[in-house]
């Protein structure tokens, strides 16, 4: 795909020789907000997974670097695997109560067991 198409929602058609697509503006900046004003859910999938248990963290606001930066931390404090995508952190096993008492520490505001 070209430069030119990336950032159509769909394909426009028209018979005037002027028209000129309108895109649609994208915010370039987010902000991440501070620990204490996070307020982040911890929950436990085994679903989709292929039987594979997963603690999931959601709720971050901000970058996506930020995130990142998060999910490594607590990759390191729980002594596992997992990933950071969409602002979204996945921990591999049942990793909630160690998750919780990390996040609790760094100064979050968490939700769920």
């Amino acid at each position: 795909m070209s430069n030119k198409n990336k950032n159509k929602i769909g394909t426009v058609y028209s018979t005037k020789p002027d028209f000129e697509y309108e895109y649609e503006k994208v915010d370039e900046e987010i902000i991440t907000l501070l620990p204490n004003e996070q307020k982040l859910r911890i929950t436990f999938e085994t679903k989709g997974r292929g039987g594979k248990q997963a603690t999931i963290i959601t709720g971050f606001v901000g970058q996506e670097e930020d995130a990142q930066t998060l999910a490594k931390s607590l990759k390191v404090y729980c002594g596992i695997g997992g990933s950071s995508k969409d602002n979204e952190i996945l921990l591999q096993g049942d990793q909630r109560v160690k998750a919780k008492e990390y996040l609790l520490k760094m100064e979050y505001t968490v939700i769920g067991k």
